[in-house]
Formats: C-alpha cells, sequence, structure tokens
C-alpha cells in the first residue's frame, strides 16, 4: 500500500515541567529535548512504522533544523523527493511543554510550512497512491489542491487539525475525517464525509458512517508520559488499517491502541509505534 501525506514538518524543542504554566506564570522545566515533529511528518513516520510504503510532500527551511527535523523520517526510509528547501523561510518550530500527567502546550511557528503549495508540477509525487492523507498545519489551499491531486478511488482523509474552516469541496472528496473531540466541534461540516473518526484521548475513539452506524473503541490502559504524537499515530494506524482491508472496528480498535503506545513514550516521533507495540495493547 502507497500512502502520500502532504503536510507540515517542524522541529520540536519540548520542555517537561510538573504543571502547565498559566497565564503570565513562569515554571521551571525539569528537561528539554529537541525531537523531529509536525504534524505531517508525524502521520507519515506513524504509517510506515505501520507497514506503508509513504511519500512526503512538505516543505522545510535550508538551515540546520531541516535536516535534524527529517532525521528519522529518513532512517525509516520514507520518500523525502517531495520536500521543498525554500530558501526564505525557516524550518517550522514547535514550542512544547509537556507536564507529568503527560498534557501538553503546543505553539506552532509555521516557518516554511506556510508557503508548501501544490500544482500539476507535483502529479508524480500522487502517482499510485492508496490514500491521500493530509492535515491543517499548511495553507488550507495545499490541502484543496492534494484533494484535487489524489488519484481517483484513493483514500483521501483530512485530519482537520489544528482547526480551521475547511472548503466544502474538499469535505466533499474526504472519504474519512479524524478529529479529536474539541477539532470535532470547532470545524463545521466535517459530518460530509463517508467516515468520521472522533477521538478522545484516553476514553477511546468512534467512527460515525455517514448514515449509517457508530462503531466505539476503548483505548487500552497505559501510562500517559506525553501525549504530543498520539493522535498523529491513530490517524497514520486508521488509515493503514482501513487500506489493509482490515474492517472497521478492527481498524478503529488498532489506531486506539496506536495512540496509546504513542502518549506512553515521550517526544512526538520517537514515540510512534511499530506493529508489535500496537500487537502488544491490542492483545492486552
Amino acid at each position: 500500500m502507497r500512502v502520500v501525506v502532504v503536510g507540515s514538518v517542524n522541529l520540536d524543542l519540548v520542555a517537561r515541567v510538573a504543571r502547565l504554566p498559566g497565564r503570565g506564570d513562569t515554571v521551571r522545566a525539569t528537561r528539554y529535548d529537541r525531537t523531529p515533529g509536525g504534524k505531517g511528518a508525524n502521520q507519515a513516520l506513524a504509517a510506515r512504522r505501520l507497514g506503508a510504503e509513504v511519500a512526503l510532500v512538505a516543505a522545510v527551511g535550508q538551515d540546520d533544523a531541516a535536516a535534524e527535523a527529517l532525521s528519522l523520517l529518513a532512517a525509516d526510509d520514507v520518500d523525502l523527493t517531495g520536500v521543498r528547501r525554500m530558501p526564505d523561510a525557516p524550518t517550522g518550530v514547535a514550542l512544547i511543554t509537556v507536564d507529568d500527567d503527560g498534557e501538553n502546550t503546543i505553539v506552532v511557528v509555521p516557518g516554511a510550512n506556510a508557503r508548501l503549495a501544490v500544482g500539476p508540477a507535483d502529479s508524480a509525487h500522487f502517482a499510485g497512491a492508496d490514500a491521500v492523507l493530509c492535515q491543517l498545519e499548511v495553507p488550507v489551499e495545499t490541502v484543496a489542491a492534494a484533494a484535487g491531486q489524489a488519484p481517483a478511488g484513493a483514500l483521501f482523509c483530512l485530519n482537520a487539525a489544528p482547526p480551521a474552516p475547511v472548503p466544502p469541496a474538499v469535505l466533499d472528496r474526504a472519504d474519512l475525517v479524524v478529529a479529536n473531540r474539541a477539532e470535532y466541534a470547532a470545524v463545521p461540516g466535517l459530518d460530509g464525509a463517508r467516515l468520521v473518526a472522533v477521538t478522545d484521548g484516553a476514553a477511546g475513539a468512534v467512527l460515525r458512517e455517514r448514515g449509517g452506524a457508530v462503531l466505539r473503541a476503548e483505548a487500552p490502559r497505559v501510562t500517559a508520559v506525553d501525549g504530543t504524537g498520539a493522535g498523529d499515530a491513530f490517524a497514520g494506524a486508521l488509515v493503514v488499517g482501513l487500506l489493509a482491508g482490515l474492517d472497521r472496528a478492527e481498524a478503529l480498535r488498532r489506531a486506539c491502541a496506536a495512540g496509546a503506545a504513542a502518549a506512553s513514550h515521550a517526544g512526538a516521533q520517537p514515540s510512534l509505534p511499530r506493529p508489535a507495540d500496537v500487537d502488544a495493547l491490542v492483545g492486552g
């Protein structure tokens, strides 16, 4: 199966704290890490680690941060030929604080992600795709163009994160929408997709079929360490499961397990699970 991901690449600057700071507050960090991130890159790596052939269409700067941000994707053989190096914009950065309960706050500095565009010259990147997966950390016009480039018959998935208005044409093309509970409430029109998966952290997720059944799956119990990449693990796993021909209930269950596995380890991309990690939680 071949998945094309169109989305963001960031370098995550992560501070671990006992509690998240409030307005006007200062807290002391107990640890600081630099890890690859960005919702597009995270979901590309999630799908790759779970068995898909993956190509990423994205933008980074011509700076030292670019190689650092792409390092784990390169190590897992994600196709990076569609990643552009922008001479006039830095690689995106996310400023993240994570508390002792695994909750986080995130401030994204888009950098080159805001310059990403998809046009006719990119058609080769989409050729042969079984699925195209997008998020909203890049311009919505880019997401719309990617929806138009998705081959006929390919699964088009939109992760509605971070929440932003989505053109009706994109929702009309979407076979699958993934959103957490807050995003689902904030973005109108998401129920127009054929399938809508709504996540709710430790409570698991539901999968709504347009005009049909609602499937539910519980999240396996884990000790939460860092929830930064959990939603991306869920999205990548759900797409891979559906492409692999799993029934929808099993695909949803495995996606919840992938999200839980990611939440039980630190860092967005370092935490993304492999099949054995998902199997262990599903079996449990």
